[in-house]
């Protein structure tokens, strides 16, 4: 055993001794000042303090007890302080820190005496030890003798004082990339430590009581937590002495996976945005200065090898969590598209980002292609930055996009094109999802020439299938997505010929928003650039005013006349965009309409005797239909863009499927899904929504009642489809249980059972006495005591009568009262109808509740539809209530609210 050895044991030994007096000097305390003196005595020997400090914050005749304390010199206290926080005296030294002086002594300390021999142990020593021992502290039961509320408060000031306004968060970003009390850890011990003391910071706001302070709240705490981290990285790159190994692919120094770690655990507790708001303006400030500069060098080349911008490659290959990179790529991606950026300043900061592990991970590499792309909505700018930086791997440098990468770009194509031709995905996904799937193969076609449509597989027969389903649909906008897409595909083809199939729409440069943006934000109208306003059409409405007809009037020199009868007029006359006209009859029709207007003038000089009135109150009574078959009524509803059509639909489905019709046995199970996917918003006048939801709900309801098993068919297979969102989901969930409400009515039934008048007609012997009448020879009638209650109720009497001819025996007593029981035909019984359709409205429903599927999770997002399902199956067992299946169906029942999810 050497020297150094042999010396670093006895200084271990005096610090143990050290500790362990000042412990006992604190249990057997009988003062605060014997407390105040016992901690002194460790504090002298590890930081540089004055007495004079304590002055007024110790009785007199403890002072000499503190003077005469001794303490070691500068470079000893050093050392002292390195064996106390390395080794087991800090862990048991804080331990009576944390809970037996913050619960019995602390309240009487002074404020000097508290800063200069209480917290100068937890703001000076080794922070990630300090985190390790404070944090717990949090969640102190009250079991243990200690004032557990005063230990959760003074951790809770603790922390606030160390790690917010002391920045002992840097300090710990500072010891992991060097300190030496992780220097004799091996690689796999590094990580763990890291992994703890991580997910010990990141867990202070969940730990933290309802009355912390509120800056351990989440969003303050974890805005200043990442600017420490985002500080410390850069630290790290600043000093970093071996430029090559920041640019190594293997190298990963302790700062920056502290820092990765602490990022992953910040998303994966739902802060993402507030991650990004602080990373945002460093990092764009970085690219606008680089791109700005006129260094000669590239800029991937700058980040590469410039101090202070390196650590920005290094960062999210330190998150080592697929699922947080691609929360903070999509918060990312949200945050800059509200930003005043451009194309390039976009596809940088992806590319700095995200660059190294979009090449090296698979995972990143489908979020990007696959993810944003397909699943996943973005405004356009993000969508192009994504096209730029994932398929075409390219900057957005006119000069840059000769080198794009081209099979990259066809398989993405294929990708797009065979989700956006099926028929499927036509008619079932948002008109959300259609567009934004629309725009990506759009921007991805801009960027193709034959031969990369020649080199994508089934690209031509995909994409005209794409086109002729689209332009089947009686939604505009798929139309118009249709359109859009013929446009660019043609433009490949033959870029001289485009081929137009919208002749309202002629402009090279597409909106590949097609409105929709506009509409999110609530107008109705958009400008267009002659001047002219177009009515912008809803998702589901094909039948609007086409601007340009109306231009053309105005140019043929009637547009003044025109303005003048659309004042006068109090509706317009809706033209179908697809219909084909003829701009003769247009002018023709024009030109009638002038001279009728001249005609009308002259007849205002004529008399107006000649002038003979008629009723016009019924001129529009055939026009109205009438919906007499479910049929008609279901291709109503589907021609989202009639809205008349649909609310008039919806005001006879009740009666119809009430009246059960031979073939409402084939068509409910069709009638109910065409009935939930009703957009009732998009049919009905403003403020009148309500009333064609209570409608369609009452409808559906019917047919559960009339058609169980299957319309319940269809609407369990609607519950977890991804083509419906949560309110369709909850709305399902309330019919259900309108529904199983109306088959179990339980109401009891009796047969009417009407008694023979007890009052006889009018006469001299009282009501209640029989009648005389009866056989020859019958005796007078007696009344007679009853002997089974001593309160008699009724009257009874009784007489003789004669016996028959022929008849020896003595005839028998008849006896007439008040009869009290209940009739034997009078029966009861329950109508519940409810029990035998239990099995179809719950085992359905439960079965999969707890899987995630591609728009579907109860467990997470969409708890509101857990809880609304919850009660629906506690509404079906109590309609089921006193009947076998209630027993049969409660097992499974009891074993789903039994599960931990």
């Amino acid at each position: 055993m050497g020297n150094e050895e042999k010396k670093r044991r006895e200084l271990e030994r005096r610090v143990l001794e050290k500790v362990e007096q000042a412990i006992a000097s604190v249990h057997n305390a009988k003062d605060v000042d014997q407390v105040i003196v016992a901690l002194y005595s460790v504090a002298v020997c590890l930081f540089p303090l004055h007495l004079h400090s304590l002055s007024g914050s110790v009785d007199e005749k403890y002072r000499q007890e503190l003077w005469a304390l001794e303490a070691p010199s500068g470079d000893d206290k050093t050392e002292w302080c390195n064996v106390f926080y390395r080794g087991a005296a800090f862990r048991a030294f804080a331990r009576v820190l944390l809970y037996d002086v913050a619960s019995d002594w602390l309240a009487c300390f002074a404020a000097s005496a508290r800063k200069h021999v209480y917290d100068v142990f937890f703001l000076n020593g080794c922070a990630a030890e300090i985190v390790q021992v404070v944090v717990p502290c949090l969640q102190l039961s009250g079991s243990g003798g200690h004032d557990s509320s005063a230990v959760c408060l003074n951790a809770e000031r603790l922390l606030v004082l160390c790690l917010l306004e002391n920045d002992l968060i840097l300090q710990i970003a500072r010891e992991f990339a060097g300190g030496a009390q992780f220097q004799d850890l091996s690689h796999e011990q590094l990580k763990q430590a890291i992994s703890k003391v991580s997910q010990l910071v990141t867990s202070i706001p969940d730990k933290a009581r309802l009355g912390a302070p509120t800056s351990l709240s989440s969003h303050l705490f974890f805005e200043r937590l990442t600017t420490q981290l985002l500080q410390g990285a850069e630290e790290w790159d600043m000093m970093l002495v071996d430029e090559t190994a920041a640019a190594e692919d293997t190298h990963m120094d302790g700062s920056i996976r502290f820092v990765g770690e602490a990022f992953a655990r910040i998303c994966r507790r739902g802060s993402a945005d507030v991650l990004l708001s602080e990373m945002i303006p460093r990092i764009l400030g970085q690219v606008r200065s680089v791109l700005s500069s006129n260094s000669v060098l590239a800029i991937s080349e700058i980040f590469d090898s410039k101090p202070g911008f390196r650590f920005w490659l290094k960062i999210m290959e330190a998150v080592n969590d697929s699922h947080s990179v691609e929360r903070i790529a999509e918060e990312l991606l949200h945050q800059l598209a509200v930003q005043n950026i451009n194309d390039v300043e976009g596809y940088w900061i992806l590319w700095i980002l995200f660059g190294r592990i979009f090449k090296r991970q698979t995972p990143i590499r489908f979020t990007f292609v696959e993810k944003f792309l397909l699943w996943k909505i973005f405004p356009t700018c993000c969508l192009r930055w994504i096209i730029y930086f994932a398929v075409l791997e390219c900057t957005p440098n006119s000069a840059s996009l000769r080198s794009y990468n081209a099979h990259g770009l066809s398989n993405t194509v294929h990708r797009l094109v065979v989700a956006w031709s099926r028929k499927e995905f036509v008619q079932s996904s948002p008109i959300e999802q259609q567009a934004y799937v629309t725009a990506a193969l759009g921007l991805c076609l801009e960027k193709m020439g034959k031969e990369d449509l020649d080199a994508t597989k089934d690209g031509l027969h995909s994409i005209l299938q794409g086109i002729s389903c689209r332009l089947e649909s009686p939604v505009y906008l798929i139309r118009k997505m249709a359109s859009a897409i013929a446009f660019v595909f043609s433009k490949i083809i033959d870029p001289q010929n485009p081929l137009y199939l919208d002749d309202t729409s002629r402009e090279e440069t597409i909106d590949w928003e097609f409105g929709l943006a506009t509409r999110r934000k609530g107008a109705l109208t958009t400008p267009v650039h002659d001047g002219d306003e177009r009515t912008v059409e809803r998702e589901n409405s094909s039948s609007t005013l086409s601007g340009k007809q109306i231009q053309k009037g105005e140019e043929n020199g009637v547009g003044n006349a025109a303005k003048a009868r659309r004042k006068k007029e109090s509706a317009f006359t809706l033209i179908d965009p697809d219909e084909v006209i003829d701009p003769a009859t247009i002018n023709e029709s024009t030109f009638y309409e002038d001279e009728s207007d001249h005609a009308s003038e002259d007849s205002e000089t004529s008399s107006d005797s000649l002038l003979q009135p008629y009723d016009l109150t019924d001129d529009d009574a055939d026009l109205k239909r009438k919906f007499s078959q479910l049929v008609d009524v279901v291709g109503a509803l589907r021609k989202s863009d009639d809205a008349e059509g649909v609310e008039k639909a919806l005001d006879v489905a009740e009666k119809l499927i009430r009246a059960s019709p031979d073939e409402l046995k084939y068509m409910a199970g069709d009638l109910a899904k065409t009935l939930v996917q009703v957009r009732c918003s998009d049919v009905t006048v403003e403020g009148e929504e309500e009333s064609a939801e209570e409608k369609r709900q009452k409808a559906v309801v019917a047919l559960i009642v009339t058609c169980p098993l299957e319309s319940l068919d269809s609407l369990n297979k609607l519950l977890y489809s991804p083509n419906v969102d949560i309110s369709q989901r909850v709305m399902i969930l309330d019919i259900m249980i309108d529904a199983a409400q109306e088959l179990a009515s339980a109401r009891i039934l009796k047969s009417e059972h009407r008694p023979k008048a007890l009052i006889s007609s009018t006469s001299d012997q009282p009501w209640f006495m029989p009648r005389n009448t009866g056989p020859p020879g019958a005796g007078p009638w007696k009344e007679i005591s009853s002997t089974g209650t001593p309160l008699n109720w009724s009257y009874s009497y009784e007489r003789e009568l004669p016996s028959k001819a022929g008849q020896i025996k003595r005839g028998k007593t008849r006896r007439w009262s008040l009869r009290t029981a209940i009739q034997d035909n009078q029966m009861e019984w329950s109508q519940n109808s409810f029990p035998q359709y239990a099995a179809a409205f719950m085992l359905p429903a439960m079965q999969g509740y707890d899987k995630k599927r591609h728009g579907v999770d109860l467990l997470g997002r969409d708890f509101i539809v857990l809880g609304k399902l919850i009660y629906m199956l506690g509404v079906c067992i109590k309609c089921a209530a006193m009947h076998p299946e209630a027993s049969v169906l409660a097992s499974p029942l009891l074993d789903m609210l039994r599960s931990r999810y």
